[in-house]
């Protein structure tokens, strides 16, 4: 079904928050998934795929364990995309001071492509990622995608690469409207339930509404 960006934005922070994500995170997490949908990648459903696997899980096991390491890893052994990128955007003045930055072992590694546009942006030059024979380029408002697009819908790339500054080969311009499956908008529907204040009686009987009174 068609799903014009902002709901793709609502649905998907409202999910990220039932999983557990701080509001913070869960903003980054709707943005992120908005930006892949524009680009025409299935953000909603990448965004699923990571809410079920770290559903409720302490967020501190699947951050970077040192930001100055030459390899970022996470101590369980596999790294969010959503802080991994959080992280990568922090750290924008040192990836371009670097040249690159290195993680290992991260989970659904396209959802940490939208912070590259906020550090191309920031940095005022392109921004690059590569793993597993993809190459993704950014300057935070155009797109460009080289590679095996098998791999763009990795469950987890073993050695995932940022580079700045970075060429862009072809441009992908965004889009105002998704295609989103009903499976997908249905996950995260699940987690977005969670967020709903349970019926009280009281609200079970305002509900109900004129029945109950006469204003005739």
């Amino acid at each position: 079904m068609s799903h014009s960006l902002n709901e793709i934005e609502a649905m998907s922070k409202r999910a990220a928050r039932g999983a557990g994500l701080s509001w913070g995170l869960a903003e980054e997490a709707a943005k992120g998934t908005r930006w892949l949908s524009s680009f025409g990648f299935s953000g909603p459903e990448l965004l699923a795929d990571l809410l079920e696997l770290n559903d409720r899980l302490p967020p501190v096991d699947f951050s970077p364990v040192s930001l100055r390491a030459d390899v970022w890893h996470a101590p369980a052994r596999r790294m969010s995309p959503l802080l991994a990128g959080a992280a990568l955007s922090d750290c924008a003045v040192r990836l371009l001071e670097r040249g690159t930055i290195t993680m290992e072992n991260v989970s659904l590694p396209m959802l940490a492509v939208p912070f590259m546009g906020g550090a191309a942006l920031r940095l005022g030059v392109p921004v690059a990622v590569e793993w597993e024979g993809v190459r993704l380029a950014t300057d935070g408002k155009q797109l460009s995608v080289q590679g095996d697009a098998t791999a763009l819908r990795s469950a987890q790339a073993d050695r995932v690469v940022f580079i700045a500054p970075a060429e862009m080969a072809g441009r992908r311009e965004p889009v105002m409207r998704a295609d989103v499956s009903d499976e997908s908008w249905e996950r995260l529907g699940v987690f977005a339930h969670r967020t709903y204040a349970p019926a009280t009686e009281e609200s079970r009987l305002r509900g109900a509404g004129a029945g109950l009174s006469d204003n005739d």
